[in-house]
Parts: structure tokens; sequence; C-alpha cells
């Protein structure tokens, strides 16, 4: 399947892996629709994409402002979710439980609320692709939160693959890569982080959002994939 002329809702593609994704997107022939929660990201987002594109700020968890977002809309053909906080190690011992439970808001429930509102809008053979994580299958100490969250996400795409057939339903699991996703920890922290962890792994190398960013291309494109978790982990777990 070609994206050429394809409408495709991005929802956190202001930055990171979803920006990167706009702009393969973009290259690939679609029309974009980035979606995220504060303006000012919409508008540094819109003055490094190139081509059909419009950026709209919308409170993901804002179910009344959501469904009129996509009633707007009309008819799409893919929705991309890359919406999320920044995660940190977070060990279970003295861990606080309510900012815990709010890791989930954005990251899950921001996914059900867009997933329940866009749905209604998707062409039959569409796609919606969603962001779980390599923490699912190879957590770290301190990942208890990270895994809960991606296996949360993992099984709600298979669940949605049967309920919204035909409508492919498929997720990204990314390792760990160069992305804002880490730009609380210091520079010099976050480039340690790098080069040990790239070291570890079979690629020989951490990952780049344009890496992650083929996979929810490919998602989109390959019309007998739906159900699956596709990970982009430089061999992970193979280490």
């Amino acid at each position: 399947m070609t994206l050429r002329n394809k409408r495709i809702v991005i929802v956190g593609g202001s930055s990171g892996i979803g920006l990167a994704t706009a702009q393969s997107a973009l290259a690939a022939g679609a029309h974009v629709m980035i979606v995220s929660s504060r303006q000012a990201s919409i508008d540094r987002a819109l003055a490094v994409l190139n081509g059909p594109v419009t950026g709209h700020t919308i409170d993901v968890l804002d179910k009344k402002t959501v469904t009129a977002f996509f009633d707007d809309l009309g008819e799409i053909d893919h929705l991309v979710y890359t919406a999320g906080e920044p995660l940190t190690v977070t060990p279970i011992i003295g861990m606080d439980i309510s900012a815990a439970q709010d890791f989930f808001q954005v990251r899950y429930f921001g996914a059900l609320t867009t997933i329940s509102a866009a749905a209604p809008h998707l062409h039959p053979g569409g796609s919606i692709t969603l962001t779980s994580g390599s923490a699912r299958t190879r957590p770290g100490a301190g990942w208890s939160l990270g895994a809960s969250i991606s296996g949360a996400v993992t099984s709600l795409t298979k669940a949605l693959a049967i309920e919204l057939t035909p409508i492919r339903v498929n997720c990204v699991e990314p390792g760990i890569i160069r992305s804002p996703l880490w730009d609380a920890m210091t520079e010099t922290d976050r480039h340690q982080m790098y080069e040990q962890q790239g070291a570890t792994l079979p690629a020989g190398r951490i990952g780049e959002v344009t890496d992650v960013a083929q996979a929810f291309l490919y998602a989109m494109t390959q019309t007998f994939t739906t159900g699956t978790s596709i990970p982009v982990d430089g061999g992970a777990p193979l280490v």
C-alpha cells in the first residue's frame, strides 16, 4: 500500500518519534495532521515540516474535545499514537503511587480516548499504530512502571485488532532511542547512557527516531499485519 494522498493523524507528532514519523509520511506523499497538547511544540514542528501538514492542539484526556476534533476532521486513513510524557527509572520501594498513576494517563488512557473517538472515522482497511516499548519483555531494575505501561499497550493492541477489524491495529516497541524522552537527564548522563547501552547491543548503537519512524510506516503500509508488536530495539532481547 502507498501512503500517497492518505490522511494520517499523528498524536504526539510534534517531537521525537512522532515528528520523525510525520516527516517520513510527508516524504511518502501523505497528508498529515499532527496533534500535541502544547501549541509551542506544534509551532516548532510546523516550522520544520514540509508538505501538506496541519497542527492541532488537543488534550487527549478530554473526550469531548477529542471527539469534536475527529468529527470535524471527517474520514482518515491511519492513526498513529506516540504521545507520552518522559518516563524515569522508578524503584518500587518508596514509589509515589499517585505519580505512577499519572504516567498511565496520556500513554494509556489518552490512547483509549483517542481510539474511541477516531475509530468511526477510519476507512475500512486503514490502521491504528500505538507505541509500546521493549521494557515489556526486557525490563531493567526500576522499570516496573515502564514495563507495565508497555505491556498494557501491547495487550490493548491485540484486543483492538479483533474488535476493530477490518481496521488493522499494531504497535511499535522501541528500545533505547535517542529522543527528547530522555531530556530530563543531564547532557553528560544522557550521553553516557547512550554510549553504554549502544555498546551492549548487537546493532552496535542505540536507535534513532528515524529508525522507529520506518516501523510506523511499515505498520501503515503492510496490509497483512495486524495485532502485532514490531520491535525496534537493536537486538536487545538477544543479550
